[in-house]
């Protein structure tokens, strides 16, 4: 016998987007704040519903696919895969994925639009007025030209008759709703906006076309198709079942948030409770509409040929560091700039040198002073500095958790960040390296490993809405088997680490990247996107086209490497920290090197030489991104470099004459 899910339910949704062209950072950059939303609300315990999906009705769809010689059906399935391909790429976990195209949409429409006409809120009448058909808007009700508020382009002179809605009726209405829900606009500035425009004065508006085509027909009047924003809308009831799983469609209805750009306000926060209202159907709780991605100082837009796209992003550093960077640097509300340097620096320096290299070297302790075992930490070692520590985590558990709940993105990633840098100091500070040289210190080393692990479980747990992948492999390297996304986030404490845990196989999350590199990677990505798709009309029936040849480089000499070739080998300046020699090995070294960002391990075949005393505190050079391998059973991350110019072979340490500081790259 089944059992109804006990848990709350939270619903919400992005905005419906349009389906004539591939979506872009700016598209993404909404949904990743839904997916993050859905993910901590899923950590507090709720059963969330996610929706999103595409708006594929209109003019501007109609005459994007007659631009490239298609049929409207044709260019929204092909685009409306192309999203949710996207999506899929960039770990979007969305419940709900609605087409406006689906005959349940088209039930769920007629549904809410009848229930107005028969309440009396629909009539007919004559149009004439300036339509913006880029935005769907109607502009202005005169015939004078007039330029669309939202994209600046001329609106179209439209004469024609239609069915109306009588928005001015509900004028009232909707300040009451203001009043007595002032959270139901999203930030309050966005509130005073729309007070603005209400108390102005509402008038009617026309809610179909005639012209148009390319639309849901109107009930019992196939000349008009269904104004696209009452179409549009909708969605957000015909995605969880309106008029066709009622069940489901009362199980989470209303929304408890919808998140939408700064740019179609008016739609979200006048026309739609209106729309509800009619129908006599519940409203949403909560309209947050956020600020534009702006590149190079404009919002994105294809046709201002100033657009970002997310795929090279999530194939060079991954998904995470784009939504890491969105999060982080945009305040939630307001417009942010966007810039690919600007996103590699955050990379570098808060994921690959913070987060990553934080959990990296705790866990690389761990498995070499204590056999892969999480230690338990000694109340007769536990001094100040852990008590400190512990007591600034379980205040970021609380920060975190706020700032999330109030949709502060920013300043939940910083309040977390923060801990890092509180855990890396702390381990500055405690020197477990050190710790581990002495046996009579062996409880102190196992209590300082034991409260930096426990504390990168915290932050790896706070963090997870945020970046996803990454924290999931984090808590799998930590030896935790349970699922993260299942953690709950109100009963996340202190101490829930299970001291005799074994750790799993280590990996850099975020290996370090040269920005250089992935800037010019990224932008050959993005020409193969533009890149039109053509088939060359000369080829013969069945002969493949031969493709362009590309400019040729000049060819390297024999026994030579290209620039090319040499600038992927990464060398670093590295210091000694310890070293002890490899059982059944006479010529191997373990050897503990700090490169600045983090501690490696490498085997070095330089024991005939060098005593491990001879090599602490000395500086080495280190080529960093080799692939791992194990030599006598130990993994080697790296290699350092040495000559072998005496007569019997033997290696001699490359070095400086001049001091050079640890972690700086030789070019």
């Amino acid at each position: 016998m089944s059992h109804a899910d006990p848990r709350p339910t939270f619903y919400l949704t992005t905005p419906i987007y349009y389906a004539n062209a591939r979506p872009h950072v700016g598209s993404a950059y909404t949904t990743l704040v839904a997916d993050t939303v859905a993910r901590f609300k899923r950590m507090q315990g709720y059963d969330v519903a996610f929706l999103t999906g595409t708006d594929e009705h209109g003019e501007n769809i109609a005459r994007a696919a007659a631009k490239v010689g298609i049929s409207p059906k044709e260019l929204v399935d092909r685009n409306s895969a192309i999203f949710r391909a996207l999506w899929d790429e960039l770990g979007i976990g969305y419940t709900h994925f609605i087409r406006t195209t689906s005959s349940d949409h088209l039930r769920a429409v007629r549904r809410l639009l009848l229930r107005a006409r028969d309440a009396g809120h629909v009539y007919k009448s004559f149009y004439q007025g300036r339509y913006c058909v880029h935005d769907n808007l109607y502009v202005t009700d005169s015939s004078e030209p007039a330029d669309c508020p939202l994209c600046g382009r001329p609106a179209e002179l439209v004469s024609e008759e239609n069915y109306f809605f009588k928005l001015s009726a509900f004028q009232d209405r909707l300040m009451k709703l203001y009043e007595e829900q002032p959270d139901f606009i999203r930030p309050p500035f966005r509130r005073n906006e729309i007070l603005r425009w209400v108390e102005s004065g509402l008038r009617d508006i026309s809610v179909s076309r005639k012209t148009v085509k390319w639309g849901l027909p109107w009930p019992d009047d196939p000349e008009h198709v269904i104004y696209v924003w009452y179409d549009a809308l909708t969605s957000y009831l015909s995605g969880i079942g309106y008029g066709d799983d009622e069940l489901q469609w009362e199980k989470y209805w209303p929304a408890q948030l919808h998140l939408i750009g700064k740019e179609i306000i008016r739609f979200h926060c006048v026309y739609w409770p209106a729309f509800l209202m009619a129908a006599e159907e519940p409203l949403p709780k909560c309209i947050f509409a956020h600020g534009w991605l702006l590149f190079e100082q404009q919002k994105m837009s294809k046709s201002k040929g100033n657009v970002a796209y997310p795929e090279p992003i999530a194939r060079t550093v991954g998904a995470d560091a784009l939504r890491y960077y969105l999060l982080r640097e945009v305040s939630f509300g307001q417009d942010g700039n966007f810039s690919h340097d600007a996103l590699l620096t955050r990379y570098n320096s808060d994921l690959a040198n913070g987060l990553g290299n934080l959990a990296n070297r705790t866990l690389s302790m761990i498995e070499r002073y204590c056999a892969g075992e999480i230690p338990a930490a000694s109340p007769q070692a536990t001094g100040e500095p852990e008590k400190a520590l512990a007591g600034a985590v379980a205040g970021t558990i609380r920060t975190a958790i706020e700032q999330y709940e109030d949709l502060s993105f920013s300043r939940a990633l910083e309040a977390i960040w923060s801990a890092v840098a509180q855990v890396d100091g702390y381990l500055t500070s405690q020197r477990p390296w050190t710790l581990a040289e002495d046996p009579a210190q062996r409880a102190r080393l196992e209590t300082v490993l034991y409260h930096a692990a426990e504390s990168i479980r915290i932050i790896v747990a706070l963090a997870h809405p945020s970046l996803p992948e990454a924290t999931a492999k984090i808590w799998g390297q930590m030896g935790q088997f349970s699922r993260l996304g299942e953690l709950r986030l109100d009963q996340l404490s202190w101490g829930g680490l299970r001291p005799g845990t074994k750790i799993g196989e280590l990996a850099a999350v975020f290996p370090r990247v040269e920005k250089s590199e992935v800037l010019e990677k990224i932008a050959i990505m993005e020409e193969e996107i533009l890149k039109p798709k053509q088939t060359p009309a000369a080829a013969p029936s069945g002969t493949p086209a031969a493709a362009p040849a590309p400019a040729a480089a000049a060819p390297a000499k024999p026994g030579k490497i290209g620039i090319d070739d040499f600038l992927k080998v990464e060398m670093r300046v590295g210091q000694v920290k310890s070293a002890e020699k490899v059982v059944g090995a006479d010529k191997l070294l373990k050897v503990m090197v700090d490169i600045g960002d983090e501690m490696r391990q490498i085997v070095a075949g330089i024991a005939t030489v060098y005593s491990p005393e001879q090599l602490v505190g000395r500086k080495v050079i280190v080529v960093c991104n080799l692939e791992p391998r194990k030599l006598r059973g130990v993994e080697s991350n790296g290699m350092i470099v040495a000559a072998s110019a005496a007569p019997d072979g033997q290696p001699t340490l490359a070095g400086f004459l001049e001091d050079v500081p640890v972690g700086a790259r030789l070019k």
